[in-house]
């Protein structure tokens, strides 16, 4: 009788673009103070892309810590999958551009998804159940964003908010080890109208004005759906592991506001010492917060080989998801 297929984490990377934008320079670029910021958001600064320096750039250069920290070749990657709301072009994906920025002669399947900051959990579904029906063997699965490229910045309520950056990780097939437990995804397309980003979409082509190529918030209105979501998104990824919150070593929630990060820790019964939070050094990044989050736990050592952590995620759309998996 043939083994059970499980998912393995293999390894993972991450990137950050070198400029870093701080709230002192904030200060000087609109009505805002380094104080105003930190204490409704947590953040201090945060990375910004070069005007030349693609969403693809930043997803290939933690790709590449990627593989190191896998140590496998690029040519056992058989499926590349990105998820992103800021990708280089409309088409071609995001992912076909970082096939040929790694040099992959293989034609190997490439594609981009889009669930906003819930996006790389998204992702953790996709590759489990590709993995696990036998599809693929092994895949990179990336998180990467450029929102300053997409950031209003005469807003100082949301222009404070958004960074750049990429993570990555690499999964494969094993029948011996499962290291991704659970995932829960949800999403209610009702409230798309209080986080957007029209841009140039078909919906608002004809119209589509400088404003409209802008991240568009309504924060308070986000963070009273947001909180109650990570928390039952968690919860329910944690049922279906079997698992409880005392299991856990670390939770990983998706870094978009300290205040949401607190609430969600307060609402699941969690002390903040076991929350891993890195939002004041990188903003909000959208899909790649919980990877790039992950890897540097794993990096400081704040998570070890046989460890849980459960990945947090809600975004735009609104998207929300939970994943419950082992290093």
């Amino acid at each position: 009788m043939n083994k059970k297929i499980g998912t393995k984490i293999l390894g993972t990377g991450s990137y950050f673009p070198e400029k870093i934008l701080t709230n002192a320079d904030l200060e000087k670029m609109i009505e805002t103070s380094d104080e105003w910021i930190r204490t409704r958001t947590g953040i201090k600064e945060r990375r910004v892309s070069e005007k030349d320096e693609p969403t693809s750039e930043l997803a290939y250069r933690a790709s590449i810590e990627a593989l190191k920290s896998a140590n496998i070749s690029l040519e056992q990657i058989d499926l590349i999958l990105v998820a992103t709301i800021t990708p280089d072009m409309l088409f071609p994906s995001t992912a076909c551009f970082l096939h040929e920025r790694l040099g992959l002669a293989n034609p190997v399947p490439a594609f981009d998804l889009s669930a906003a900051c819930s996006g790389f959990i998204y992702g953790i579904s996709m590759a489990k159940a590709f993995i696990e029906s036998g599809l693929y063997k092994t895949i990179l699965l990336v998180g990467a964003e450029e929102l300053t490229k997409f950031t209003d910045w005469t807003d100082r309520n949301t222009c404070v908010l958004f960074g750049d950056g990429a993570g990555a990780m690499i999964l494969s097939a094993s029948s011996e080890d499962n290291d991704i437990l659970s995932v829960f995804l949800g999403a209610d397309g009702s409230y798309s109208g209080l986080l957007d980003l029209a841009a140039c979409g078909t919906a608002c082509y004809k119209k589509a004005s400088i404003n409209e190529r802008k991240i568009k918030m309504q924060g308070r209105e986000v963070f009273k759906i947001a909180v109650p979501k990570m928390a039952l998104a968690a919860e329910k990824a944690l049922n279906f592991s079997e698992k409880e919150l005392k299991d856990i070593k670390l939770f990983i929630p998706h870094q978009a506001n300290m205040r949401i990060i607190e609430a969600v820790a307060k609402k699941l019964g969690i002390s903040m010492d076991r929350v891993f939070v890195n939002i004041h050094k990188t903003g909000n990044i959208s899909s790649a917060t919980t990877i790039t989050a992950l890897d540097e736990a794993v990096k400081t050592g704040k998570l070890q080989k046989g460890d849980l952590a459960e990945l947090i995620a809600f975004g735009g759309g609104f998207t929300w998801g939970a994943a419950v998996i082992k290093m």
